[in-house]
């Protein structure tokens, strides 16, 4: 043992200068035209609960269904009928209003420093 003790090398990394830590690297920013996919998910998503809980719900009460599998399958077959008849109308919407982009421009390009150029200029 030397003559600092135990305790020197427990302590050896308390006054060390932290690591390196990578830069950052920006946030990729996209404009898709067309339908935004992910805006088209997440309104399917909760309007499937919103909507389809309570109907899988008022069915399940017309039907017989003992056992927890036979609950389960019910409500995978009954949800799957009311996700597609939801996301084609969200999806339709969609297309139809370009809902999803916040309401900007197709044309509008952000630059870097924050300021907007139209893309025909």
């Amino acid at each position: 043992m030397n003559a600092s003790g135990p305790s020197d090398c427990a302590n050896r990394h308390a006054l060390a200068p932290p690591p390196e830590s990578p830069p950052v690297q920006p946030v990729e920013r996209s404009n898709p035209e067309g339908v935004d996919y992910g805006w088209v998910m997440q309104v399917t998503f909760v309007m499937t609960i919103l909507v389809g809980a309570p109907i899988v719900t008022a069915l399940s009460l017309q039907a017989t269904l003992p056992t927890w599998g036979a609950r389960a399958e019910f409500a995978i077959r009954v949800g799957a009928i009311i996700w597609i008849l939801t996301a084609i109308p969200v999806f339709l919407y969609a297309k139809r209003t370009n809902a999803g982009d916040g309401g900007s421009d197709p044309d509008e390009i952000e630059t870097e420093n924050g300021t907007e150029s139209r893309a025909d200029d």
